[in-house]
């Protein structure tokens, strides 16, 4: 293809890919404020909120959320492979700011369940449908740098909470009526993520038909093997393969082994490490970066070594680094575990789109990347029960952390048996049928 083909490409009649690319940052940087939830939860249960939830209370809105995700990914994801990228991402976008705003209207512990219904069920639906979005159309106009655009896309995503929660907390702190109905704060912020949302999500549009750019062929290669170009399996296909279930355990255990320490950094930070609880504050603040920076990271790393030593490495660093946490006595190193663990964890979502994308080709990404984040809801909910339960009133950090971190050693040999899965096997009767 010449250089003036690829620019077209590039540019016409489907748009500019890196404009697009920008739409789908804003998009994950709006729903990715679903993180900064803990800041809302300390001000619910705070003596001066008329709410005044308890711990268990301020919870369930989270947790409803989280597991509200999949389910929107699951639709979104196989909607937007037939109607479009634009109008999932455009509905998603509207459904999770009308819930976060619909939240803002809870003024007493009895309006729970507006924070149920707004923040986790019409949020997290809403932030699934969107979610998926950007990460399949996103391949489709980068072949020639898969990992690294996703990459850079649910960074956004993770960057998202570092943005809204230290806003939050000052608008909060700023005012003796947000402080009294800390939810008011959510009709403000909204509006803003509608506003960023809908200003990403109307650029979205998938490639015209035969789009490539120079580079693409040899770019996503995989260990010597050529890339999946032209293998797209459609979802039920993906699902008889037993590489759809190696690719979902690996995130699973990824999340599983992340958000264990995610859910209870601050704790573990004063109880193993001295931190004092404004320096263990400043530490969840911190790590967000790490978690943000590590989706670029680690797909920009397995576009140069491959997909699966990606994972060997996303899960060993985090096992190894697990089972440290509890025999560490000194706040700097405390940090850099705790940063290699959460640069892992985002490592995890920002490689796995991509290795979607390779085993199982980019047309039906959506329909089947979006029934893949199934791992994020049960790693989620299963690696902060588990981790909770295992340190209990005893404070058993030791166990505890060399359990979950024995679990992502383990985890890491899932990667070195799996490889790519062999075209569908009517594949050439497609192709002949299309010629």
């Amino acid at each position: 293809m010449s250089t003036e083909q690829t620019r077209a490409n590039a540019a016409s009649p489907g748009g500019n890919r890196w404009l697009i690319l920008i739409g789908g940052v804003l998009v994950q940087l709006a729903i990715g404020a679903v993180y900064a939830w803990s800041t809302f939860s300390k001000a619910l249960q705070a003596d001066e909120s008329a709410l005044a939830l308890t711990k268990v209370q301020a919870t369930i809105p989270f947790e409803v959320a989280i597991g509200m995700i999949f389910v929107g990914t699951f639709l979104g994801g196989r909607i937007q492979d037939r109607r479009g990228p634009r109008l999932v991402a455009l509905t998603g976008v509207v459904v999770y700011s009308l819930g976060i705003m619909l939240a803002s209207f809870a003024r007493s512990s009895s309006d729970l369940w507006l924070l149920v219904l707004g923040y986790g069920v019409l949020g997290g639906f809403g932030l699934g449908l969107a979610y998926i979005v950007p990460i399949a159309m996103l391949q489709k106009w980068f072949p020639d740098k898969r990992g690294l655009i996703t990459g850079v896309a649910v960074a956004g995503f993770g960057f998202g909470a570092v943005i809204t929660s230290p806003l939050a907390q000052r608008m909060i702190a700023g005012s003796e009526d947000f402080q009294q109905y800390p939810t008011k704060v959510f009709l403000w912020l909204g509006l803003a993520y509608l506003v960023v949302g809908l200003l990403g999500a109307s650029v979205f549009r998938n490639p015209p038909e035969g789009y490539t750019v120079a580079g693409a062929e040899t770019s996503a290669k995989d260990k010597g093997e050529k890339a999946a170009a032209g293998r797209d399996f459609t979802q039920a296909e993906a699902l008889r393969t037993p590489q759809w279930y190696l690719l979902t355990a690996i995130l699973t255990l990824s999340v599983t082994a992340g958000i264990s320490l995610i859910s209870v950094a601050a704790g573990t930070a004063t109880d193993v490490a001295g931190f004092s609880a404004a320096g263990a504050a400043t530490l969840v603040g911190i790590m967000g970066l790490f978690n943000g920076a590590g989706r670029i990271l680690w797909a920009a790393i397995s576009d140069r070594i491959g997909r699966m030593p990606a994972f060997v490495g996303i899960l060993a660093i985090q096992g190894i680094c697990l089972i440290a946490i509890p025999h560490v006595g000194s706040i700097a190193l405390f940090y850099v575990l705790a940063a290699l663990i959460y640069t892992c964890y985002g490592g995890g979502f920002g490689t796995m789109p991509s290795t979607a994308g390779d085993f199982f080709g980019v047309k039906n990404a959506g329909a089947i990347y979006g029934l893949m984040l199934i791992g994020w809801s049960i790693g989620g909910v299963a690696g902060p029960l588990l981790i909770s339960a295992l340190i209990g009133e005893d404070k058993a950090y030791t166990l505890a952390y060399t359990v979950v971190g024995v679990i992502a050693l383990a985890g890491a040999l899932i990667p070195l048996i799996t490889r790519k899965p062999k075209p569908p096997t009517d594949a050439p009767a497609k192709a002949a049928s299309a010629a």
